[in-house]
């Protein structure tokens, strides 16, 4: 068996009296995608930093691509690539220029270089983009601009912190097809994100943390298991059948709650030989319904299953910006 891409055990980062990391243990097998999902303030960007030698562990010792990251720091970075929550990119240059920028501090021969900009530019849709200035740009153009730059020297492992914040669907949508193709292409993800249909969309395995502690770890119909069964839910077409559809759906599942204003029928679901049998009892009684089936727990009710609140929740200091507002920049070494 490969060694995993990424791994971390029993990581602590304190700042003077503040835990922002607690003990953050993880795996990550080459070729997937790893997401840590939580609130702002939850650990995950210093979980990040640390990963990606940005700041020393208080304790505990991690590895990327094999290499110790506080021990063979230049190795790891030279290993990965890293999409931070802000985009780096010079906004008084132009895509082209940005990218020949980094890779020229790679020292990546001229000729190489030269390709790979190209292929970059039309792999992320800049091409017609990359020769204008960044600060013309779109959010979503940058995005994907500080994505293509973090590419440049084709690192095996790919750290994301939070890398749709801030874009409108269309530009997220179109990011997460990006990122799929990279980890078709054998790329490792390490995805942070608070975004729960991001890491249901994108996750092969999702750790969620609350408090800079894991509380919970698996694929996420694991999780979505631990919150407990599906549910039956049946939308009626008509309001003043609403009433009537529930007497029907209580000779099958006697615990329903019922919602006039939304028209829904839920319950905890019983099967499918179940719903099969409440969809032709409707029918039979002509009531008709606009939907009717089966509803996993989605990852927000995973999430306030476990910790009681929802992703949004902000409850802690929410970067390092904030961090250092308490005088705790470099505290820990």
């Amino acid at each position: 068996m490969s060694a995993p891409a990424i791994e971390a055990t029993d990581l602590v980062k304190r700042f003077d009296d503040f835990t922002a990391v607690d003990g953050v243990s993880l795996s990550v097998p080459a070729g997937t995608v790893f997401s840590m999902l939580g609130p702002n303030g939850a650990g995950k960007t210093t979980t990040v930093r640390m990963l990606t030698t940005l700041t020393e562990p208080t304790s505990g010792s991690a590895r990327v691509a094999g290499h110790d990251v506080v021990a063979e720091a230049d190795a790891v970075r030279h290993s990965m690539g890293l999409t931070a929550q802000s985009a780096t990119v010079d906004e008084l240059l132009t895509g082209r220029e940005n990218l020949r920028l980094v890779g020229d501090l790679y020292g990546l021969d001229r000729a190489l270089l030269n390709r790979s900009i190209e292929e970059l530019l039309e792999r992320f849709s800049l091409t017609e983009a990359g020769d204008k200035v960044v600060k013309d740009y779109s959010g979503g153009m940058r995005r994907r601009l500080d994505l293509a730059v973090s590419l440049i020297a084709t690192p095996p492992v790919l750290f994301l912190d939070e890398p749709t914040t801030g874009l409108d669907p269309r530009s997220r949508v179109e990011l997460w097809g990006v990122l799929r193709d990279l980890v078709r292409d054998g790329t490792t993800l390490f995805l942070t994100t608070q975004y729960l249909d991001e890491a249901d969309q994108l996750a092969d395995r999702i750790v969620v943390v609350d408090q800079g502690r894991i509380i919970a770890e698996g694929t996420p119909l694991e999780l979505k298991d631990q919150s407990g069964r599906a549910s039956l839910v049946v939308t009626v077409s008509r309001p003043d059948t609403v009433a009537q559809a529930a007497d029907v759906v209580r000779e099958e599942v006697p615990e329903l709650h019922v919602d006039h204003d939304s028209r829904r029928l839920s319950a905890p679901a019983e099967g499918v030989a179940a719903l099969t049998r409440i969809a032709s009892r409707l029918d039979e009684a002509g009531i008709e319904v606009d939907d009717i089936g089966l509803q996993r727990p989605s990852l927000d009710d995973v999430f306030l299953h476990l910790t009681g609140h929802r992703a949004e929740s902000d409850k802690r200091p929410t970067s390092d910006a904030d961090l250092d507002a308490v005088g705790a920049t470099g505290a820990g070494r």
